[in-house]
């Protein structure tokens, strides 16, 4: 199986960060990985996280928890593009949008 060197760890200011899931290797040590560029979850009987470059990852984390984690880092994106849309959305930090952005809300569908 070819693996990849692991990525650095990942430290407890980073937990708000959900551009990544945060998975664990079988010393223990987290990481995060781009759940975009998962292709698929597989056991073996361990965890092996297949990357879409043929990365692979073993990680401690069951399938059903690796695909919870994804499927709440999209929900993520789809409840803050709802906002954007309703116009309620509000960046967690002034880093977040820059001043002169050019994120532009989407018109409400009563105004389509």
């Amino acid at each position: 199986m070819r693996t990849e060197p692991f990525p650095p760890a990942v430290g407890p200011t980073e937990q708000e960060d959900r551009t990544v899931i945060r998975v664990t290797r079988l010393n223990g040590e987290q990481f995060a990985l781009n759940p975009d560029l998962i292709e698929r979850v597989e056991a073996h009987p361990d965890t092996v996280a297949f990357l879409l470059d043929g990365t692979k990852y073993v990680v401690k984390e069951t399938v059903d928890e690796v695909v919870r984690e994804i499927r709440e880092y999209r929900a993520g994106i789809l409840a803050t593009s709802y906002e954007m849309d309703r116009g309620e959305y509000r960046a967690s930090t002034p880093d977040a949008v820059p001043t002169g952005s050019s994120v532009v809300p989407f018109p409400s569908r009563e105004e389509r």
